[in-house]
Order: C-alpha cells, then structure tokens, then sequence
C-alpha cells in the first residue's frame, strides 16, 4: 500500500502545474476514486491543509497519508508530492542558462497561465458547492480576495477578522 500510494502522490507531482490548488483535482479524484477518503473525509483534510502553515500540497498529501497508513503513509505521500517538483528544479537550474534565454520555454509558460487559473478556481467551485454554500457565503471569500487584491489588506488581518467572527457568531449569535 505505501508504494501505491507514493506512486499515486508521484502521479499527482508530476502531472500538476500550478502548485498546491491546482493539485487539488487531482488528489480529490485519486484518493476518492479509488476509495480511499470518502466526499467528506476529503474535505475535512482539505479544511485542515488549508489552515496550516507550509506548502498547501504537501500538508494535504500528509494528512491523506497519515489517514491511510499512519506515519509511513505520511512519509510516502510527501515524499511522492515533493520528489517530482525536485527533480524537475534540479534538471531546470542544471541547465538555466540555455533554458532562460530560450523563446519557445518563455511562450510555453504564458500558454500555461490560463489554464493554472483555471486548475484553481475548479476545486475552489467544488468545494463551495459541496459544502452547499449559498450565496451570502461565497460572498465572503470574494470580498476577502478584494480586499487583498484590490485594498492591500494583509491576509493575517483577513484571518484574524474571520476568526473573531467566526467565535462570535458560533458563541453569541447562534444561539439567539
């Protein structure tokens, strides 16, 4: 089961342009496909991965594998997460200096924007529309992302000002 699952997180290495988000359509289809996590197993481990510090990708891969087989599992799943990104860095940097000034890489990676935008919003609908948020919800990570984007907000703040409301709303208004 280790091997499989490092192979799995290899796949999901290799294949994955765009970094952690854009990853996550791939890990959701593996691991709930082959009937490792349920729906919301899944989600719970996203929500999770999400809320931790460090590369969202291998946190998620990490708590994948500690669900599945405990501590090695973890082991197998970063280590198939992060090898391939690795290796291609190294083989990069081993031969920057004709790959920088190289025109066609260059059109290659402009080519490539559009569609890792896209392997991020896809998971970021999912999501929302799993977890049956309406439309008084979704609004919220909007205005968050604008204010970040657009006010120059720091996220700390955003989290910070979310998390006070959220204890806020869970301790005094809820009940009323």
């Amino acid at each position: 089961m280790y091997w499989r699952l490092f192979l799995t997180f290899v796949k999901i290495g290799t294949f994955t342009i765009g970094g952690g988000y854009a990853m996550l359509p791939l890990i959701e289809k593996e691991v709930i496909d082959r009937g490792w996590l349920d729906k919301d197993d899944f989600l719970d481990l996203f929500a999770m991965a999400q809320s931790l510090p460090g590369i969202f990708a291998v946190n998620i891969s990490i708590f994948v594998g500690y669900k599945l087989k405990g501590i090695p599992g973890c082991i197998a799943c970063a280590l198939g997460t992060v090898l391939p990104s690795f290796l291609i860095i190294l083989l990069i940097a081993l031969s920057f200096t004709q790959v920088k000034e190289n025109i066609w890489v260059e059109k290659i990676f402009k080519g490539l924007r559009p569609a890792v935008v896209a392997l991020i919003v896809a998971p970021c609908i999912t999501v929302a529309r799993s977890l049956k948020l309406s439309y008084k919800t979704i609004a919220i990570p909007l205005v968050a992302a604008l204010l970040i984007w657009k006010g120059g907000v720091s996220p700390v703040w955003i989290i910070l000002v979310a998390a006070g409301a959220g204890l806020v709303y869970e301790l005094y208004l809820k009940k009323h």
